[in-house]
């Protein structure tokens, strides 16, 4: 199974908007870009809402028949390890293989010096062919790199033989997540888990590596974005060496994890892609759930009293609510409206706090970010929000629709 050069990772917490995400790849077809829907939905969000991996292949089937989508799709077992990835099997044909755990921890030593022996050859000088400089290495910064990244890779490898089994080779599309480590990946560092990847013989069509800066979820890139782009310029530079280096998949490419609404680095992002004829694959997973909000407040009434009641609770459980996100997040409590405030604002007034709009000085990162996190808050209203879904599916689903089209799509893959 192969993937195509562009995808994006089009998450849906609560398994209603397959259509009016299905649309804007539709629309984004008729402009020029061919991109491939991937719907994904992690195991911590599946316990979250209360879902099952079943469900979201149920809605990718739903959507692609209701719209005549002709070309390919998949489903993502989201950031799986051995321990979750058994109920993902059945649905998904897609799966992230998250060993950020794993990362620091050492192999064998006797793994570790086994890898130099293969690849102490690119010391002292390690050139790569779209990279200006050259990069000076030792066989000791080899083994530190083994040290740190070949226990996470070897467990990989025993994630994707699992999936192998179950599936078959020819069934799945594999992905190898290191994004969420404690640092950024050097073009160095990603040479060498690349060589490990291609050691474990799995066929990675996708990597993720943390890159420098915050990637926090539904809010804009931080950091420095010059830096950025010469990060993923290098990376794209990285992948396409491994590839012919140690015959990796041809079709190979970066994944952005968390990547909806980093806006100030999708223009970057584009040039590279360009420059170097390189795919993407961008995961936009919460960005969708905070349409449904911003949705229910612009239908006005029971709409609006519900995304402010889900504010509300979320306000008061934001300790609860932040914790898991820890790391992918910045509330700064002091910024958030108070609950009293937002009962007295109309649904044009919310919309406006909620929806990433930069340039709209109502728009408040901090509002938006603790909504994102309080899709919990949802899932325990159970069939009062999926009916509140249902009633105002025509404004959610335009909105869903125009963000994934307008504001992503068109400033990365356009």
């Amino acid at each position: 199974m192969i993937l195509s050069k562009y995808s994006m990772g089009i998450g849906d917490r609560f398994a209603r908007q397959g259509p009016a995400q299905l649309r804007a790849i539709l629309e984004a077809k008729k402009l020029g870009a061919d991109i491939v829907p991937v719907w994904n939905k992690s195991n911590r969000e599946h316990l979250i809402v209360h879902t099952h991996p079943d469900s979201v292949r149920a809605e990718a089937d739903a959507a692609v028949k209701a719209l005549g989508w002709k070309g390919s799709y998949h489903v993502d077992a989201d950031h799986i390890g051995l321990k979750t990835v058994d109920s993902f099997l059945r649905a998904s044909d897609f799966f992230t293989l998250d060993v950020a755990d794993f990362t620091g921890q050492a192999a064998p030593d006797a793994e570790i010096q086994a890898f130099v022996v293969r690849y102490g050859k690119y010391a002292p000088t390690l050139r790569i062919p779209g990279i200006e400089r050259a990069f000076s290495i030792s066989t000791q910064d080899v083994a530190a790199i083994a040290r740190k990244y070949l226990l996470a890779v070897k467990e990989a490898g025993a994630i994707y033989r699992h999936v192998e089994a179950a599936k078959g080779r020819e069934h799945f599309i594999t992905e190898v997540s290191i994004d969420e480590t404690d640092t950024p990946q050097t073009p160095v560092e990603l040479f060498f888990i690349l060589a490990a990847i291609a050691d474990e013989k799995i066929p990675a069509q996708t990597i993720a590596p943390k890159f420098t800066g915050r990637f926090n979820k539904g809010v804009d890139y931080v950091g420095d974005v010059a830096q950025f782009e010469r990060e993923f310029n290098e990376d794209l530079a990285v992948i396409a060496f491994a590839v012919a280096e140690f015959g990796l998949p041809r079709n190979l490419k970066l994944s952005v994890h968390s990547g909806s609404d980093k806006f100030s680095i999708y223009g970057p992002m584009a040039r590279a892609i360009k420059k170097h004829d390189a795919g993407l694959h961008l995961k936009t997973a919460g960005t969708t759930w905070l349409e449904e909000v911003a949705g229910l407040a612009l239908s006005g009434g029971d709409g609006l009293k519900m995304a402010q009641d889900i504010y509300d609770k979320a306000y008061v459980r934001a300790d609860e609510l932040c914790k898991p996100y820890a790391a992918v997040i910045d509330i700064d409590r002091t910024k958030l409206p108070d609950p009293k405030t937002v009962r007295g604002w109309s649904g044009r007034e919310f919309a406006a706090a909620l929806r990433h709009d930069q340039k709209n000085p109502a728009y408040n990162a901090h509002f938006r970010q603790l909504v994102h996190v309080g899709f919990k808050v949802a899932a325990e209203l159970g069939d009062a929000y999926y009916q509140a879904l249902e009633k105002h599916a025509e404004t959610i689903g335009r909105l869903v629709t125009e963000n994934l089209l307008e504001k992503h799509i068109q400033r990365v893959f356009l």
